[in-house]
């Protein structure tokens, strides 16, 4: 008897394994089913992040916390720094990071901004700012039906703790006329604010 409950235990441990293992693979093959906006429509997710290099980034439209939207077309002659990151599951690591780039004023003035792309929902932020208050002031946009993510490619990062589902650290920045001239994808999850602006300060020395 006790042989046979063994072997049963055995069995379903096996089977379980089996399935965990057939959905990473689904995941990571994309041949899940189609991914689609709250609205029903069709994205088209980005394999490879890489692949936004120096292409128009694609055009989003995102709400902050205040309800506002921000749309990135209209911040054309500016340029504009994102960061995609797994947001409040990620403490402390995409917290401080967060908080940073919104208080670096390197990274915030007359001709860049910074926003942080997050797949939470803002109704999930009170307690987290709670904890930490100088996550109040970050600048955070809600990709909450991870859209923008999937078109980005972020859910694909070689950062991403749980891939095909949330992004990575993950840094884009997009130059003043739209174009995406660098992405950098940091499993090491650093505050990576000087390389930022090294690089926003190439674009503006080479325009």
């Amino acid at each position: 008897m006790k042989n046979a409950n063994r072997i049963f235990i055995v069995v379903i441990i096996i089977a379980v394994l089996v399935i965990i293992g057939v959905v990473f693979a689904v995941g990571r093959n994309g041949s899940g089913p189609a991914a689609t906006t709250q609205s029903g429509t069709p994205v088209i997710e980005l394999v490879d992040m890489n692949l936004l290099l120096n292409k128009p980034a694609p055009d989003f439209t995102l709400t902050d916390k205040n309800g506002v939207k921000r749309r990135l077309s209209d911040l054309r002659g500016k340029t504009v720094v994102l960061f995609f990151n797994e947001g409040l599951m990620c403490y402390p690591a995409c917290w401080n990071q967060m908080a940073q780039l919104s208080s670096d004023m390197r990274l915030n003035t007359d001709t860049v901004v910074s926003y942080s792309v997050v797949v939470d929902s803002v109704a999930n932020w009170g307690p987290a700012i709670a904890q930490m208050p100088e996550l109040a002031k970050a600048a955070v946009l809600y990709d909450t039906d991870s859209a923008i993510s999937k078109k980005y490619g972020m859910l694909k990062a070689t950062s991403s703790m749980h891939y095909g589902m949330f992004p990575g650290h993950t840094y884009i920045v997009v130059d003043p006329s739209g174009i995406v001239r660098y992405v950098f994808d940091d499993p090491r999850m650093a505050i990576n604010n000087d390389k930022l602006v090294e690089e926003v300060q190439n674009l503006q020395i080479s325009k």
